[in-house]
């Protein structure tokens, strides 16, 4: 099966979030096909991460790993330049990007646990990144084919909130579907062949989920590497025709 619908040639790939989980993962799955040219790993410590340097070690100059902090706008502009003095067009961009319990975020119970400093952690990581990223390779994505991936999570559909908490996990994510469907339908004009996809990975054992493994039974909690295989799958299957669409890993929709 084609890394994305009607692939013409080997394909340049980002991961961005590439150090560790679900993006480390994702990019030996990417590496091992013999349909992907060139993978860019992207993430706050790309150079210093022990996973990506043992890819380099295997795989040479396919691997190029950039210290990109997509926190702040500036770096991912940096990320983008970086990126088109080599390559005019990029066929697979996939985000990892994401936090629930880390840099001021939280997990909260109540809104009596709510403040402004973790709402805007949260939103900074899950939702500003992710579409600010978009924003900066927009002219990398303009010629046929281009997927745009990124991860979100289950507990962002407003359908499916029958237990409330996370505040602000929900609502980042909430957030993050709203903008990159609204930017699937701009970047659709400009590129009839591209598609945007939002992505639930499933519980998988990884920092992120680490806190909150204890009730998932063995068999719901996924390791790294079947998620990423689960992530490439669903980009493979949906095209410009699903472009602006919610999926789970195993294929099924995702409400709203």
């Amino acid at each position: 099966m084609s890394l994305i619908p009607d692939l013409p040639d080997p394909a340049n790939v980002l991961v961005c979030g590439a150090s560790q989980g679900i993006g480390l993962a994702l990019c030996a799955a990417l590496l091992a096909r013999d349909d992907v040219r060139q993978v860019w790993a992207a993430s706050r410590q790309a150079t210093g991460s022990s996973g990506l340097a043992a890819l380099a070690e295997q795989y040479g100059g396919r691997l190029l790993r950039v210290d990109c902090d997509a926190r702040h706008e500036q770096s991912l502009a940096g990320l983008a330049r970086e990126i088109s003095a080599t390559w005019q067009h990029l066929h697979l961009v996939i985000s990892t990007l994401g936090i629930l319990q880390e840099d001021g975020a939280q997990a909260e119970k109540s809104l009596a646990q709510l403040d402004l400093a973790g709402l805007q952690a949260s939103f900074a990581s899950n939702t500003f990144a992710p579409v600010l990223l978009l924003k900066h390779l927009l002219p990398l994505l303009r010629k046929q084919p281009a997927t745009f991936a990124a991860l979100s999570a289950r507990v962002g559909s407003i359908g499916d909130n029958h237990l409330g908490g996370w505040y602000s996990y929900r609502a980042s994510k909430a957030a993050l579907n709203q903008l990159l469907h609204t930017a699937s339908i701009e970047l659709k004009r400009l590129n009839s062949a591209s598609t945007v996809l939002l992505l639930h990975p499933g519980t998988t054992d990884t920092q992120l989920s680490q806190p909150f493994q204890a009730n998932v039974p063995a068999e719901r909690l996924f390791t790294p590497a079947f998620a990423a295989q689960c992530i490439l799958e669903q980009v493979a299957r949906h095209g410009p025709a699903h472009s602006g669409t919610f999926w789970a890993w195993d294929g099924q929709p995702v409400e709203w």
